[in-house]
């Protein structure tokens, strides 16, 4: 397995990406849909990840840095041949890992309360990540859900 830095060029990880957005329009109303397309992705303060095996695209995920000290994981998505096999907590580590070396010292997160999204908080949860409120930008929204963990 093979995590690195992608540049968003690829026809894999655009394809996923649009999986990705598609599905959280399918999900959530479009003034909560809080995930970013390749644009908002390629900005400087986003670090963007892939995991592959071989040719093979698994996954990706973000880091969004708000200062020195804070970040926010951004588009964590597997691809639906690599569910439930370990990538996504795989990948996490490895984000989280990346953050604390820049000296963040705290990660937040948003997803969704539907079923949708369950496999995504009971991940975080089983990363040391709690419950919290809004942070950054956000305001309270019924189709949001807030996490934080400190590194």
């Amino acid at each position: 397995m093979d995590i690195r830095i992608d540049d968003l060029s690829g026809p894999e990880v655009k394809q996923l990406l649009t999986e990705h957005l598609e599905d959280m329009y399918a999900t959530s109303p479009a003034e909560s849909v809080h995930a970013l397309d390749l644009t908002e992705l390629k900005k400087p303060d986003i670090t963007f990840w892939t995991v592959w095996e071989e040719e093979q695209l698994l996954g990706c995920g973000a880091l969004k840095t708000f200062d020195e000290k804070q970040g926010e994981i951004k588009s964590m998505r597997t691809t639906s041949a690599a569910r439930n096999k370990g990538i996504a907590s795989t990948l996490l580590s490895y984000i989280l890992d990346m953050a604390k070396q820049q000296g963040i010292e705290k990660i937040n997160l948003e997803t969704g309360p539907q079923d949708f999204f369950a496999p995504a908080r009971k991940l975080y949860e089983k990363n040391g990540f709690s419950y919290c409120g809004p942070f950054a930008d956000y305001e309270l929204d019924p189709y949001s859900v807030f996490m934080t963990k400190q590194l």
